[in-house]
């Protein structure tokens, strides 16, 4: 039995390895920048040297084994990198190894190789990539769908994924309040529609709010770090220096912070840092472009429990919204598992599960509605 569970380990351990190394392949094809493509293929050359490890593993132990392969979630990850770009992809990247950082840790036949050591450091070097990734909204960026729903760690396809079901749960939960009430069919179909108006108007606005004022608040900041650099710039410099030197440039800081200092772009730039980068580009309709990402990808999920009532009526409709709406539902949280690592059906249940449980309790509201009433 001992075997079999170490064969069992040892197959999925490969399999990490197997998806690592293809992913990192494919990041490095795509990276345009030829300083992060080398670091993608040094980490797949190290993920293929660990794969290499456990195939030789599972040689000592007799186990038949297959071609390995890339799981769908490594492959679709790539075709969501060829499509969008690699940067799209790389917060799921670091979230994956920060997860698996410490999995060689307690495993006796890695334990006392390099395997845990340079896991960690991927998980390191993928949080140094993501870091130099620019994630606010620009005129490019509306295809990744960043934004308010991407804190932490920018990353745009789950942002996408959140909103749609933030549409998808709150007009389920609308729909079947409107059912629980026994409105007629049409009542119900205009009641889902003007929750999918109203929520995806109330998204997009806060969306550009959130936008528009976070660049307005940088760009105030930066004016004002800019007259201080013209009206007082020996401060300055003596700012620039006491910065140098906790970096521990002691004796080169303040030569270079007379260097910075003498232009006045790269003194702004050094002062301001990602201040600075947030509000350069497509400035004028970033927050436009956020705002109308946000109400698509919320209309997108709304839509789902309303379909139904364009075509039927009646206990038919409040049944079909249920069912579309509860495979929406599945398919929202499985495709969240693409950003945690967990299982898909787990996760696909669980998001069910979060859903029809807000459309029960609005379903009973509604019919408590109806009652007080009647």
């Amino acid at each position: 039995m001992s075997v079999k569970n170490d064969i069992a380990r040892y197959r999925a351990n490969l399999q990490g390895e197997i998806d690592g190394a293809a992913m990192y392949r494919a990041m490095a094809d795509l990276e345009p920048q030829s300083e992060r493509a080398e670091v993608y293929r040094r980490l797949a050359a190290v993920e293929s040297i660990h794969a290499s490890h456990w195939v030789q593993r599972l040689a000592d132990l007799g186990a038949p084994l297959r071609e390995p392969r890339p799981t769908w979630r490594t492959r679709l990850l790539i075709l969501i990198a060829k499509r969008f770009g690699p940067g799209v992809v790389l917060p799921t990247l670091r979230t994956l190894e920060e997860i698996d950082r410490d999995h060689y840790d307690d495993q006796p036949e890695s334990r006392d190789t390099a395997m845990p050591a340079q896991e960690r450091s991927h998980a390191r070097v993928l949080s140094q990539l993501t870091g130099a990734v620019r994630t606010t909204w620009d005129g490019a960026a509306y295809s990744r769908f960043e934004g308010r729903h991407g804190a932490g760690g920018g990353n745009a396809l789950r942002a996408a994924v959140l909103g749609a079901n933030d549409g998808l749960v709150s007009n389920l939960s609308l729909v079947a309040a409107a059912a629980g009430a026994a409105f007629s069919s049409r009542t119900v179909l205009l009641t889902g529609l003007a929750g999918l108006v109203s929520g995806a108007c109330s998204m997009a606005m806060g969306e550009w709010l959130s936008v528009q004022s976070s660049r307005e608040l940088y760009q105030k900041q930066i004016a004002t770090e800019a007259d201080e650099l013209a009206q007082v710039p020996d401060e300055e410099r003596e700012e620039l220096v006491l910065i140098y030197q906790s970096k521990g440039m002691d004796r080169a800081g303040g030569e270079t912070a007379r260097r910075v200092m003498a232009r006045k772009d790269d003194a702004l730039d050094t002062r301001c840092g990602r201040r600075l980068a947030s509000i350069q580009g497509n400035f004028g309709g970033s927050a436009w472009t956020a705002a109308a990402a946000s109400f698509s990808v919320f209309t997108i999920g709304a839509i789902f429990p309303v379909i139904p009532f364009f075509m039927l009526h009646g206990q038919a409709a409040v049944i079909a919204s249920v069912a579309l709406s509860g495979l929406a539902l599945y398919a929202s949280g499985a495709v969240t598992s693409i950003f945690t690592g967990r299982s898909l059906i787990l996760s696909g249940l669980r998001q069910l599960a979060i859903g029809l449980t807000a459309a029960a309790v609005t379903y009973s509201l509604g019919r408590l509605l109806r009652v007080s009433i009647a």
